[in-house]
């Protein structure tokens, strides 16, 4: 099993950043990717970003590219999200989540393992 916690959301105000942490814990050796999705009130939940450890190649969904970063410190076993320039449709609740195949990374069906969320919202 790998347990995942998130932590770094809050209240911001548009055009601001913040950075959300990823830590992952027990298993890690048996995931090869991580992605954060995020849901808002009344939508489905959607990919944001991931990452494929072995190469660091990364994916945005075309929302935040440009905007949020994805980025892996290996040694602490966290996957960091830094989000910048911040709008009100990008407040929701943020989750990361791991993967042990490389494959459908924008589907979170597809995930093996998921956090418990952070809050973020953005305040126009």
């Amino acid at each position: 099993q790998v347990q995942l916690v998130e932590s770094g959301g809050g209240l911001v105000q548009a055009g601001g950043s913040l950075r959300l942490s990823c830590a992952a814990s027990g298993r890690t050796f048996s995931t090869n990717a991580m992605g954060w999705f995020r849901q808002a009130p009344g939508k489905e939940r959607e990919f944001v970003s991931a990452i494929i450890f072995t190469g660091g190649s990364t994916y945005y969904a075309d929302s935040v590219k440009g905007r949020f970063t994805i980025s892996r410190d290996n040694a602490k076993n966290t996957v960091y999200l830094q989000m910048h320039s911040l709008k009100p449709e990008d407040t929701a609740v943020y989750y990361c989540a791991a993967k042990r195949v490389i494959n459908l990374l924008r589907i979170g069906g597809d995930y093996d393992y998921w956090g418990q969320g952070t809050q973020v919202t953005v305040s126009s």
